[in-house]
């Protein structure tokens, strides 16, 4: 069984920072990629960042120049830093990441809420 648990969200005002992370725990033998998704209310669950195995990255354009995407492959754990919010970066945030166990499987983190006030 895997695991992925998400920290770091929260309330913060447009222009602020925020950083996330997200372990993988469990019967893991590696991690290919993983990454970032989001969904706001009334809006499908969307791609915000995603970095391979080899640390190749790519982002959505609306967030581009603005966020992150790192990992540490020692510790199993992706981050997301976000700069320069906007409010209409409000949403759920997920991770994501293809786990070999050895079978290839993806996971999903449940979640945690990202709130950028105007």
């Amino acid at each position: 069984q895997v695991q992925l648990v998400e920290s770091g969200g929260g309330l913060v005002q447009a222009g602020g920072s925020l950083r996330l992370s997200c372990a993988a725990s469990g019967s893991i033998f590696s991690i290919n990629a993983m990454g970032w998704y989001r969904q706001a209310p009334g809006k499908q669950r969307e791609l915000v960042a995603r970095i391979t195995s080899g640390e190749n990255t790519n982002y959505a354009d609306s967030v581009k120049g603005r966020f992150t995407i790192s990992r540490d492959n020692a510790q199993n754990t992706v981050y997301l830093q976000m700069n320069s919010l906007k409010f209409e970066d409000t949403a759920v945030y997920y991770c994501n990441a293809e786990v070999v166990t050895p079978y290839k499987t993806h996971y999903w983190g449940q979640g945690t809420q990202v709130t950028v006030s105007s």
